[in-house]
């Protein structure tokens, strides 16, 4: 089989070559997009070839100085039915692809990478491979209307998508008021996609996420200055997918609940409380004590608590919020607040007005604006170089409900000095990366707060060469004396390195226990995420290092804050906890990591944190004890978000987890 495929690959290649020079029927330009940043193009071309049409697609883009290049060759009839689909190249800066599909009759010759085989083929079949590139989505849509709009199409290699019309939104273009219709389409990443086009079928607009999770965009060309308008509209209907899919037990001020008979955990006091009551009204925690000492309102909603672990709702202080499936993610696994550390000015606040305004489900986002400096290796669009630059973008993030300002990798290190104090003077804090040419000292001499994974700490000490550190070695100690002294807060984000130096061969289940009720696009998108045995190895001390280091920290009294940057959507908090127990913390330690600490840090320790009378009514029901054992803070049975009741089940059904 193998020769065979190889035989006809050679002859499709040939046979294109030797009629390159067909009249051009179609062809168009994308300009490509990651967090609204213009960084790559994608163009086609299609000619007529013995009687198909033959589109030839160059797509390529350079991510942070790293380029992504992709070649693809769509081969349809005229009617729009597939034939082949030949695609070679990068996906993202840590993915490639190497597939190759030919469709002939009932059969289909499937090549993926090393791998070939053939494969039966239904009524429908289309050949693609995700979300790049746009010109195969494109063909994708004219193939689903020529069948007159199936609930579902079976993909090649695998899988299979879901195709909707969500409506038409009109839009303002060169002096005139353009009409576009819009889909959805889900099956090709985790979650739903948003597309445009125009009357004609013509691709204009794709929102979607990269093989990194990224937030990434195609615009036709001549259409760019529509791109924040329909980002911001796709966050809002992205979230109003949702909204709609589960009826939420009350509308606006939730009303009386009591849960009774669980176990407390006292965050501020590192303490618990057995046999608890918790009183709840209108989205505010009333009282709380022992069972016997307050009386339960008539008519309150009662839970049982009985035998599990009532814990404040968990922190992730490093969220990345690229798309409406994490808000039901987060929540279902008991995270009611999120710091989101850098996105789309427009996407971002999009989704936490749909969140605030119930038209949307999440837990509370804080916004930290980014501000990258200009250059090859700078991310996003918000970027300044000079002091006036920076001043704009810190004050127009004041104005937009931003709490906080993340410095990214390329910021001038002059230039963080003047974020940070307007930032200040605005009563924003400011966290983040420690810009290239910048110490950590330097980042926090300049007025940085806070500092966005662990490395740029461990970048700071005297290393030994097989990448382990000596914390007993005194210029160690004086970098952790000198975050100390300083008041910085830490986050870690140790799950991410663990996740990027892991063996491939180790059972990611060690890592992830619910690796495999991920969504099916997720685990394909974190089962080769690693390094090979030699590399692993070789990189394990500088885990150890990471863990030793938060170790110091915490003993010293440093704020500690846990983050994911992501990872496995939800669960990944879970794992941040596990990996400081590891490291050394009490698990009461870790909680504090997730809970009271980093509401402490961003001020508002004041209505959330902890489970105490006036706080907002954020809390999980655990069916375990994770005072006794980190872990069983997965066993998550209800979450409480101001007040309102989710079922994680039902949370994590709505974004296709597999349970």
């Amino acid at each position: 089989m193998r020769n065979i495929l190889s035989i006809l690959f050679a002859c499709l290649g040939a046979w294109i070559s030797s009629n390159a020079q067909s009249p051009i029927r179609d062809s168009g330009s994308f300009t490509l997009h990651k967090f609204a940043q213009a960084i790559g193009k994608e163009t086609y071309h299609t000619r007529l070839i013995n009687d198909q049409l033959v589109c030839q697609i160059d797509f390529k883009f350079t991510d942070r100085g790293s380029p992504v290049p992709l070649k693809a060759t769509l081969i349809t009839t005229p009617a729009s039915e597939p034939r082949e689909l030949d695609i070679k190249g990068a996906t993202s800066r840590l993915s490639t692809i190497d597939d190759t599909i030919i469709l002939k009759g009932k059969t289909a010759m499937i090549k993926v990478g090393d791998s070939s085989g053939t494969k039966q083929l239904g009524a429908l079949s289309f050949p693609i491979a995700g979300y790049s590139p746009a010109t195969v989505q494109q063909a994708l849509i004219q193939y689903w209307k020529k069948h007159q709009r199936p609930v579902s199409i079976p993909t090649l290699p695998f899988g299979s998508v879901q195709i909707k019309q969500d409506g038409f939104d009109t839009v303002a273009h060169n002096n005139s008021q353009l009409l576009l219709e819009r889909y959805t389409i889900s099956g090709l990443i985790w979650g739903n996609e948003l597309l445009w086009s125009d009357r004609k079928g013509q691709l204009i607009c794709l929102i979607t996420n990269d093989a990194e999770g990224d937030k990434f965009e195609a615009m036709r060309e001549g259409y760019e200055p529509l791109l924040n308008t329909l980002i911001g509209r796709a966050a809002t209907y992205s979230m109003r997918l949702f909204a709609g899919k589960m009826a939420l037990q009350s509308k606006g001020s939730a009303g009386a609940l009591a849960i009774v008979g669980g176990t407390l955990i006292d965050v501020v006091n590192k303490s618990s409380l057995t046999d608890a009551v918790v009183l709840i009204d209108k989205g505010k925690i009333t009282k709380v004590g022992k069972a016997g000492s307050l009386q339960i309102p008539a008519g309150a909603k009662i839970i049982d608590a009985t035998g599990k672990t009532l814990v404040p709702g968990l922190w992730d202080m490093h969220a990345h919020f690229q798309q409406a499936e994490w808000g039901p993610a987060y929540l279902a696994a008991g995270v009611t607040t999120v710091r989101d550390c850098g996105n789309e000015f427009d996407y971002i606040n999009a989704i936490k007005v749909a969140i605030d305004q119930d038209k949307g489900i999440g837990p509370e986002i804080l916004k930290a604006g980014i501000i990258d400096g200009k250059g090859i290796g700078a991310l996003g669009v918000e970027q300044a170089d000079t002091k006036e630059e920076a001043i704009r973008l810190v004050r127009r993030y004041a104005a937009n409900g931003f709490v906080q300002i993340k410095i990214y990798s390329s910021a001038k290190p002059a230039i963080v000095k003047v974020i940070s104090e307007e930032a200040h003077r605005l009563g924003l804090t400011v966290t983040g990366h420690i810009p290239q040419g910048m110490t950590l000292r330097a980042g926090v001499d300049s007025g940085m707060d806070m500092v966005n994974h662990l490395p740029y700490a461990y970048s700071d000490m005297k290393r030994e060469p097989d990448r382990s550190v000596n914390l007993e070695d005194s210029a160690n100690l004086a970098v952790i004396r000198f975050i100390k002294d300083h008041h910085t807060v830490m986050d870690p984000t140790l799950g991410v390195f663990e996740m990027v130096t892991r063996n491939l061969k180790d059972d990611i289940t060690v890592m992830e226990p619910a690796f495999y009720t991920l969504p099916l696009r997720e685990q394909e998108l974190f089962r080769n995420t690693g390094m090979d045995s030699a590399n692993a190895a070789k990189r394990k001390p500088f885990m150890i290092a990471l863990e030793q280091i938060v170790r110091r920290l915490h003993e010293e009294g440093v704020p500690i804050v846990a983050g994911t940057d992501m990872g496995y959507p939800g669960y990944s908090l879970y794992r941040e906890l596990e990996l400081y127990v590891e490291s050394g913390l009490t698990p009461i330690d870790a909680l504090q990591t997730a809970t009271i600490i980093p509401a402490r840090v961003m001020q508002l320790d004041h209505r959330s944190g902890s489970i105490e009378a006036g706080k907002n009514a954020d809390l999980i029901i655990v069916d375990g004890d994770p005072l006794r054992n980190i872990r069983e803070i997965r066993k998550v049975v209800t979450v409480i978000r101001n007040g309102r009741i989710y079922d994680p089940i039902q949370l994590h059904r709505m974004v296709e987890f597999i349970l």
